[in-house]
């Protein structure tokens, strides 16, 4: 579970002396804090402290704090029993519905590719909870389940996955998702960190082009360095990383990122990684139920109400950064 000194270099982390001085700090910790940070790294243990040095520049008292502020947060939200908690049928299907992920398919490398339809995505009128919720369950399902299985399956560590991005439909009604994609980016930034290797993001309109210009300096250049915009559908760009089979449905078809991004047919399909009856949701909804069936027999069941999401405030940066998207949107809404 060690890497090399140069590897360390290779990933932007000062030298493997700063994993060394974390890892010691984090047998200093009370037990609670022990047995979620064992739940969260999975049995790799300096994998998951050199994604926290990462976030923090390499600086070991900021990434420590980070690592305790991210294992008091799951405490706080039993992050470890989410994957216990059900998901009622109406309101994983509702969210399936309006916040468009799934998982496409793996890279030749053995990464996951998770596609977003971000431009389509919608909130339909379910209590924000609802939604974190289930965000929530997609990270550690990915974190516990799908990575794991994607280790065991090209025989090397995979801990990170690629996101594809579709604009399609981006404009002025995007303004309402703001709020709650600036709330899902805060509890990834702060407690899912350097979990995503590339951002590809495809199918661009005019009005993203636009707000692209004036957000993109406002990134922190190790963020800027992972967004790539491609042309098009990017499907060209894409083929070089993964095979046909894993490229998302909105990137089989060539598109100008106006029009129809695939046939009709396909929506609902199995071949939509967003439908809820795609593999993928198949698989995790299947899984809870699973976990829920074995924490019945046991202890007292959890009630899906009992989940309280305590949402940290965004820090300044990704609140300016979202106030610039939504000011450039309006400006260029017509």
């Amino acid at each position: 579970m060690c890497f090399s000194f140069s590897k360390f270099q290779a990933m932007g982390v000062a030298n493997q002396d700063a994993v060394r001085q974390l890892a010691l700090l984090m047998e200093g910790v009370d037990e609670p804090l022990k047995q979620t940070f064992e739940n969260m790294h999975q049995g790799y243990r300096d994998e998951a402290i050199v994604r926290f040095l990462k976030a923090r520049d390499g600086n070991v008292a900021k990434a420590h704090k980070m690592l305790l502020d991210c294992l008091n947060w799951r405490i706080d939200n039993e992050v470890d029993n989410i994957l216990r908690k059900p998901i009622y049928s109406s309101v994983f299907r509702s969210i399936r519905n309006c916040q468009l992920i799934g998982l496409s398919g793996y890279s030749r490398e053995g990464l996951p590719i998770f596609a977003v339809g971000l431009g389509l995505s919608t909130r339909k009128k379910m209590h924000i909870s609802h939604y974190t919720h289930s965000h929530i369950q997609l990270n550690e399902y990915r974190d516990r389940v799908v990575l794991p299985s994607a280790t065991i399956r090209f025989g090397r560590y995979i801990g990170t996955c690629i996101k594809v991005l579709d604009m399609t439909g981006l404009n002025l009604s995007t303004l309402n998702q703001i709020k709650l994609l600036t709330l899902l980016s805060t509890i990834d930034d702060l407690n899912y960190p350097e979990k995503t290797d590339i951002y590809y993001i495809v199918n661009v309109p005019y009005i993203f082009l636009a707000c692209w210009k004036v957000v993109k300096p406002l990134l922190k250049e190790r963020t800027r360095k992972k967004i790539q915009v491609l042309h098009g559908s990017g499907k060209d760009e894409l083929l070089q990383i993964m095979d046909y089979e894993s490229l998302p449905h909105f990137c089989k078809e060539q598109s100008s990122g106006s029009s129809k991004y695939f046939p009709l047919s396909l929506i609902g399909s199995t071949e939509d990684c967003f439908s809820a009856d795609h593999p993928f949701h198949q698989g995790l909804y299947d899984y809870v139920e699973h976990q829920q069936s074995l924490f019945w027999k046991s202890r007292v069941p959890i009630k899906e109400e009992s989940f309280q999401d305590d949402i940290p405030e965004p820090d300044p940066d990704s609140t300016e950064i979202a106030l610039t998207t939504e000011s450039e949107l309006q400006k260029n809404g017509e």
